[in-house]
């Protein structure tokens, strides 16, 4: 389960298009609050979702080939699938032109602390999460060791903008000037980002989640 959450928690860190919006956001007038509103509700997001899953269960994971772990699994393996199979799609068109900033994008500067919230729920890649609960239904509260997971999957998952927020925090001129050129690069590279981080993570799913249903 550990693993699984630090692949998971990394992938949905790494996406490119909530990376993206978010680096607009900060450059807007009261960037920093948009940013902090978007970065609560993604974890908020995230903190329901496990919740959800750890209410169901009740803290206790069950037992190996019953019908509820079986379910999760068979949840886990079609996440996979569908990560392997948008992702070679996705290879298999090549690369195409370089991208304009979609106008929805570009139109960030006037949005209100709820629309962030909104766009951290529209941007949420929600497969990713899904297998993230699928995950936790193995998870045993009463052990410090799944507490730490949790906690290391909700880290690892909010990383990449908490640390951007940070920046642009204590060091705003310089972090204005970078996470713009960051942008840049990610929306060169978006393609390619969202091939390898699909079908990386969607061959860990398939492959984890069938030798636990066949073993």
């Amino acid at each position: 389960m550990v693993l699984d959450l630090v692949i998971i928690g990394t992938a949905i860190s790494l996406g490119p298009l909530h990376n993206s919006a978010f680096i607009l956001l900060l450059s807007t007038d009261r960037g920093l609050l948009k940013g902090l509103v978007f970065i609560l509700t993604w974890l908020a997001e995230l903190v329901l979702v496990v919740a959800g899953v750890v209410w169901l269960t009740d803290g206790d994971p069950p037992s190996r080939h019953s019908a509820s772990s079986t379910a999760a699994l068979a949840a886990k393996l079609a996440v996979g699938v569908v990560l392997v199979a948008y992702g070679e799609h996705k290879r298999r068109r090549g690369p195409t032109r370089p991208r304009k900033t979609p106008k929805w994008l570009a139109r960030l500067d006037r949005v209100s602390a709820w629309t962030a919230a909104g766009l951290a729920v529209l941007l949420q890649p929600w497969a990713m999460v899904a297998a993230g609960g699928a995950t936790v239904v193995q998870a045993d509260m009463s052990s410090a060791v799944t507490f730490v997971a949790l906690m290391s999957f909700f880290l690892l998952a909010t990383g990449s903008v908490l640390v951007m927020e940070l920046y642009a925090t204590f060091a705003p001129t310089e972090a204005r000037a970078e996470l713009a050129r960051l942008r840049m690069a990610i929306e060169s590279h978006q393609d390619q980002a969202i091939v390898v981080l699909s079908l990386l993570t969607g061959l860990w799913l398939v492959a984890q989640s069938t030798y636990e249903l066949v073993t």
